[in-house]
């Protein structure tokens, strides 16, 4: 068996969900690679499109927000005839050929733009392998049900209807939860994830970041919350590869033994590990690498596309808290921190999928 994962590098989510199936089969001694379906059309186009994703995201999160509500409601842009997917196609023959010369059985798509493309691989050719999508947020996302795959493995029961709503037949959905890295399933005690940063074990420690690309208003809010921060809290803040906003945090606060600025980290598990809350922004996979903590959030309200969806389902779920502006999501925050009963009650809401994992159920479904 050798299994294919095509993402595509328009955020780190859709490359750290990639990352966890593929060590789940690799660890099985089963052949999983990873590759970006973008490359197919050209590694510069890839490049041109991560850099225009992320710049458009960093710098104009409504304009964002507005072309995703526009894919919602217009979804011809996505059919076989759209310029879209007629420029997706385009490379769906080179595509084909990497599949066939690699001799590939499965192919798993973490991303709408990969399912577009071997969905067109099928429909130009004739092919045997089997096909599946995993769904990284808690949405079914425009013009994923222009994709005609063999299976589609969707993050909650409370999504079926909208997933066959958007053409998707029900024998085809698959709940699972999204998948994530196995590190993130096993946690390390508090005391000593607090011990690791420095932290005496009777504080409380919150922890802000906002995605790989630490996007958001964090400097007005980390200046906020110092200038309101209670006895006895701690305060980590990831910048992920903004190191912009990390050299302005750490010249604002060097003095402030209270407040810690990092940059790209890799070990964000057992930070989150140690953390008492965790104040970011709804992306798909870092609410559910804080839903398999158990790790209560505070959003900011500085949404985009599909984290519209991703905030909605953790506020139900009652393992969330959101404000509309700066000063009320610190207010709610510091609020939080030191309200040991609700963050405990926020804690014991979340049901992340354990056995089966995600990824363990994905790997049963192709190999048993």
């Amino acid at each position: 068996m050798r299994v294919l994962i095509l993402s595509c590098n328009t955020g780190e989510g859709h490359n750290s969900c990639s990352k966890a199936i593929q060590n789940y089969f690799r660890n099985h001694n089963i052949v999983c690679e990873t590759v970006d379906a973008l490359r197919f059309l050209s590694p510069r186009f890839s490049n041109i499109i991560s850099r225009g994703h992320t710049k458009l995201y960093l710098h104009a999160p409504k304009l964002f927000h507005s072309a995703y509500q526009y894919a919602q409601i217009h979804n011809r842009i996505f059919t076989e005839s759209s310029c879209i997917y007629k420029l997706l196609s385009s490379a769906t023959d080179k595509l084909y050929h990497f599949i066939q010369e690699h001799d590939y059985d499965i192919i798993l798509c973490t991303h709408v733009f990969s399912g577009l493309m071997i969905t067109d691989v099928r429909r130009k050719h004739h092919t045997s392998f089997r096909t599946a999508f995993i769904s990284t947020d808690y949405t079914c996302s425009p013009s994923c049900g222009e994709s005609i795959l063999d299976v589609y493995f969707i993050p909650d029961a409370t999504l079926l209807d909208e997933f066959a709503a958007c053409g998707i037949p029900k024998t085809k959905l698959i709940v699972s939860g999204i998948p994530v890295r196995e590190k993130f399933l096993h946690p390390i005690d508090k005391y000593n994830a607090k011990k690791r940063l420095l932290i005496p074990a009777s504080s409380r420690h919150l922890l802000i970041m906002c995605g790989s690309m630490g996007c958001g208003p964090i400097r007005s809010l980390v200046k906020l919350i110092n200038d309101q921060l209670p006895d006895n809290c701690y305060v980590s803040v990831i910048c992920g590869t903004n190191k912009r906003l990390q050299q302005q945090l750490m010249t604002d606060y060097y003095q402030q033994p209270f407040i810690n600025v990092y940059g790209y980290r890799n070990d964000i598990s057992a930070i989150m590990d140690s953390a008492d809350l965790y104040l970011t922004k709804p992306g798909g996979l870092s609410t559910t690498e804080a839903a398999a903590k158990k790790l209560p959030m505070v959003f900011i309200n500085n949404i985009a596309g599909c984290e519209t969806h991703n905030m909605h389902y953790f506020l139900q779920q009652g393992c969330a808290v959101s404000a509309n502006t700066p000063e009320e999501v610190v207010s709610v925050t510091l609020s939080l921190l030191s309200n040991t009963k609700q963050l405990q009650q926020m804690s014991d809401s979340f049901s992340y999928p354990r056995n089966p994992s995600p990824a363990e159920l994905i790997f049963d479904y192709f190999t048993k």
